[in-house]
C-alpha cells in the first residue's frame, strides 16, 4: 500500500469507530429508558478555554483600574535613610533630588536593658532604691518578648519546646519552666475579659446557641461548653455537664 493511501484509510476507520460508538450509546440509552432508568446526560462542550483566552487578551490590552495610581510603599514608615552618591559626578553637574528605592526587612534578635536602680542608705540605716517602670514585670522578660511567646503559642500553635529552641537561637536566656509560666500563669485579666464577653453577649442577643463536647480539663476527662450565636462565642471547660453546672455559668 502506498504511503499516501494510509491516511485516508485511517480517517475512514476513525469515522466508522465513532459511528459505532454513537450507535452503542444510543442503544444503551434506549435500554435504560425501558428499564425506567435515566439515559446518559448530554454535556455541552466547556467554554472555559474560550473565556480564559478572552480574559487573558483583555488583561493584556489594559491594566486593572487604579493599578498605576497607588504606590505600594508610600504608606510605609521609613526607619533609616541611606544616601548613595554616584561613583562619578562630572564637573558642573546639578543636583536634582533623590530617586528612592525602599527595601523592607525584619529585625529579629535579643534586646537587653539593664535598669541600674540607685540605692541610698538613710541616716537611720534603712535603704531606698529606685523603682522599676510600670511596664517592667518582675520575671526579667519584657512585654514585647512576652507578647511574642503568647502569639507563637496561641495564634501560631507553636509548641513550647519549639518556642524554647527558637528563643535560644535568638540569644534569649530562658528556661522551659519560664516559658510555661508566661503561657499559663497570671492570666486573670484575660479570664475577666472572657467573662465580659459572655455578659455582653447575653445582654445584647435575642437568642443564644448552647453546646458541649468532651475535652480534657486539669489533666482529666471533662467537658467544654460553648455559648454564643453569630455575634459572639464563649467557651468554658469543666468536669460536669449537668444543668446545675450550666446554670452556674450565668451567676
Amino acid at each position: 500500500m502506498a504511503k499516501d493511501e494510509e491516511f485516508p484509510i485511517i480517517s475512514e476507520l476513525i469515522d466508522y469507530i465513532k459511528q459505532q460508538g454513537d450507535m452503542i450509546q444510543k442503544l444503551k440509552d434506549e435500554l435504560a429508558e425501558l428499564k425506567g432508568q435515566k439515559a446518559k446526560p448530554k454535556i455541552k462542550p466547556s467554554n472555559l478555554d474560550k473565556k480564559t483566552a478572552i480574559r487573558r487578551k483583555n488583561s493584556q490590552d489594559k491594566k486593572r483600574p487604579g493599578s498605576q495610581k497607588r504606590s505600594k510603599t508610600k504608606q510605609l514608615e521609613i526607619n533609616e535613610d541611606t544616601i548613595i552618591q554616584p561613583d562619578l559626578i562630572p564637573a558642573g553637574t546639578e543636583f536634582k533630588g533623590y530617586q528612592d528605592f525602599i527595601v523592607q526587612d525584619l529585625i529579629i534578635g535579643n534586646w537587653n536593658t539593664r535598669y541600674r536602680r540607685a540605692r541610698y542608705k538613710t541616716p537611720n540605716g534603712a535603704y531606698v532604691i529606685g523603682g522599676l517602670p510600670d511596664h517592667v514585670s518582675q520575671n526579667h522578660f519584657g512585654s514585647t518578648l512576652t507578647a511574642f511567646i503568647l502569639y507563637q503559642y496561641y495564634h501560631g500553635h507553636v509548641t513550647q519546646p519549639l518556642i524554647l529552641e527558637q528563643l535560644r537561637e535568638y540569644g534569649i536566656s530562658i528556661s522551659s519552666g519560664q516559658i510555661n509560666s508566661i503561657v499559663t500563669e497570671n492570666k486573670d485579666q484575660y479570664h475577666e475579659e472572657k467573662d465580659e464577653i459572655l455578659s455582653a453577649g447575653l445582654k445584647f442577643s435575642s437568642h443564644i446557641n448552647v453546646d458541649d463536647a468532651g475535652a480534657r480539663n486539669n489533666g482529666k476527662n471533662g467537658y467544654c461548653t460553648h455559648i454564643g450565636n453569630n455575634f459572639f462565642a464563649w467557651f468554658k471547660s469543666t468536669d460536669s455537664k449537668s444543668r446545675i453546672n450550666f446554670l452556674q455559668f450565668f451567676i
